[in-house]
């Protein structure tokens, strides 16, 4: 099927749903894993995103998503997607305003910036920092009464244990990052007393700035759920660095965000233990150049062999 004909029959799903987008300029992006993406506009100008699931198990994610917008929506002072239709075939809602900071260039696989990653706005970290400090203090029992996943600090740690396991099993793990997630696993004065709500996959493209690199929204919920609030830093610890890190830390506190002693150090062990999600989500998607991209991560190869160092 050529490009317009899949962006055609997205339209035309729509309009069964009394959304009519025209099809003059309506671009798709189909990178993501679990859905393909519509952006247009109506007649009169209102933008829209239509997203449609790619496979029938993504539809329970998708409804565990609009359950964590709802118990969001008015709690940040971001903006969310508001889900306007929600079906088994098509989820469609009004754009946000503003432009993601980065997105991913797929010839490149690195960010195509919005922002100088090298020196981000002040008012970037600041307007990041309120948005993750409000997110992370919104009520446990709210979250697990909207149907949010609910873990405790001890069952994140252990789950987290679980899945280095796994994935040694399956990959292999070079002994010297193996034994470095194992120091970090051990050492109880590294991690949180306290859960909270989190966003989970806080990368520069899922935060919406205006021209001034104001923060406005946050999108793509699916992973949100109560666990490590470190969980929310460690991308941005990968994109800005250490002291941009540090930068938004300061902010993060100011803004009343929940802090430990060493909670700095911790986001940069998990950012270390980062390659057992990609290794995760390799074998989700099964596609090989993410599982090329996760052994490397992981330090073997394809027979789950130590790579030279």
């Amino acid at each position: 099927m050529t490009t317009n004909a899949r962006i055609e029959r997205i339209l035309e799903l729509a309009r069964q749903h009394d959304l009519n987008i025209s099809s003059t300029n309506a671009e798709i992006n189909e990178s993501g894993l679990d859905f393909l993406a519509v952006f247009g506009q109506t007649d009169n100008g209102d933008a829209w995103v239509i997203r449609e699931p790619r496979r029938p198990d993504v539809v329970a994610s998708a409804v565990y998503e609009k359950n964590v917008l709802k118990l969001i929506q008015e709690r940040l002072p971001v903006a969310v997607p508001d889900w306007r239709i929600c079906t088994p075939e098509l989820i469609a809602y009004p754009r946000l305003n503003g432009t993601p900071a980065a997105t991913i260039n797929p010839k490149t696989s690195n960010y195509d910036w919005v922002i100088d990653p090298q020196s981000p706005p002040e008012v970037f970290i600041e307007t990041l920092a309120r948005a993750m400090a409000a997110l992370h203090e919104i009520d446990h029992e709210t979250a697990r009464e909207a149907g949010a996943r609910v873990n405790q600090p001890k069952e994140v740690r252990r789950d987290l244990t679980d899945k280095m396991y796994e994935i040694k099993r399956i990959f292999g793990v070079a002994e010297a990052l193996w034994q470095r997630w194992q120091a970090w696993l051990a050492d109880d004065s590294y991690w949180p007393p306290h859960s909270s709500l989190i966003h989970g996959d806080l990368h520069p493209g899922h935060i919406v700035i205006d021209s001034d690199g104001r923060v406005t929204g946050l999108l793509d919920w699916t992973e949100a759920e109560v666990a490590d609030p470190a969980s929310d830093f460690t991308i941005y610890c990968a994109a800005f660095g250490e002291s941009g890190l540090e930068k938004l830390l300061e902010q993060y506190e100011k803004a009343g965000g929940q802090v430990w002693p060493r909670m700095r150090e911790h986001i940069v062990e998990m950012l270390a233990a980062y390659p057992v999600l990609i290794a995760s989500f390799a074998m989700k998607s099964g596609l090989e150049d993410y599982l090329a991209m996760a052994r490397h991560s992981l330090g073997v190869n394809e027979f789950g062999e130590e790579l030279p160092s």
